[in-house]
């Protein structure tokens, strides 16, 4: 089932969350990934960031900020703590076009203040980067493949995507998340609409329809889309508190129907046909 989250309910999300599953009456998800070898953790979490061109500056400050102030937040220690293992093993990785991936921080063991504070660390002492074209399915392929040499074991794998565009490098969207959903991954999202579409950059209206039907998948997969600059702190945190957490409040969500895409998936390299002929 896919969700959407809307913003606005990101307290009441966070406060729900914290109430014991025995209580709630809601289950932790599963993967049905096979048993693997490694250190055992709640989730494998791969963070994936746009930086491509559209991204401007303060874009790239604020979802990087986002990241540091979520994963160091009371919210998301106390999920952390709340989990079966209370632990989990997060990389974070830069993307843009398909030749443009580059980890910033290999795969960490999370499991207190001090750990978090040393991965947030290394996050926050990488230079800023930006690069050309979007590819979300080379994003995905390379994260997917990431899990292969985590030296962890999951509970759920997830891949966190965060971005402003639609694909338009690589192979189709669907393709790559397809594959990655057959592997046992979820995939998640974060789109930014927060800002004036630009032609110059082919921006696409309604970017968070597009993650919904295109991007995202796997069990209890959702959106949560940036719908203001001053929110990217907040979405941040309540994606990664859900994501750590692994169940839904399902009083607080908007379920999405996904018979078919509400928007072409291929929209992003039809933009970039139409303008550049290639």
């Amino acid at each position: 089932m896919l969700l959407r989250i809307r913003l606005f309910t990101a307290l009441t999300l966070l406060a729900a969350l914290f109430v014991p599953a025995s209580w709630s009456g809601a289950a932790p998800m599963r993967s049905a990934a096979p048993e693997r070898p490694g250190i055992p953790v709640d989730v494998e979490l791969v963070i994936a960031v746009d930086i491509s061109y559209s991204m401007d500056p303060e874009e790239q400050a604020l979802q990087r900020e986002g990241y540091i102030k979520a994963l160091t937040s009371r919210e998301f220690l106390q999920a952390l703590r709340q989990g079966i293992n209370g632990k989990i093993a997060v990389t974070y990785f830069e993307w843009a076009g398909y030749s443009e991936r580059r980890v910033v921080v290999p795969w960490r063991l999370i499991e207190g203040p001090e750990s978090a504070d040393a991965f947030v660390g290394e996050i926050a002492a990488a230079p800023y980067r930006r690069a050309a074209r979007t590819s979300i399915s080379g994003a995905i392929e390379f994260g997917a493949a990431l899990f292969e040499g985590s030296g962890y074991r999951g509970i759920r794998r997830v891949i966190d995507i965060s971005g402003d565009g639609a694909n338009n490098n690589g192979q189709l969207v669907t393709v790559a998340r397809d594959e990655a959903l057959a592997k046992g991954i979820t995939i998640n999202g974060l789109p930014i609409v927060a800002k004036r579409l630009n032609y110059a950059t082919m921006d696409i209206e309604k970017l968070d329809v597009y993650y919904e039907d295109c991007v995202i998948g796997g069990p209890g997969a959702f959106v949560i889309p940036i719908e203001s600059r001053d929110k990217f702190i907040e979405a941040t945190r309540t994606k990664l508190v859900l994501e750590i957490a692994g169940r839904m409040p399902p009083a607080r969500v908007i379920r999405v129907a996904a018979d078919k895409p509400r928007v072409s998936c291929t929209i992003g390299e039809r933009l970039w046909q139409e303008r550049w002929g290639n």
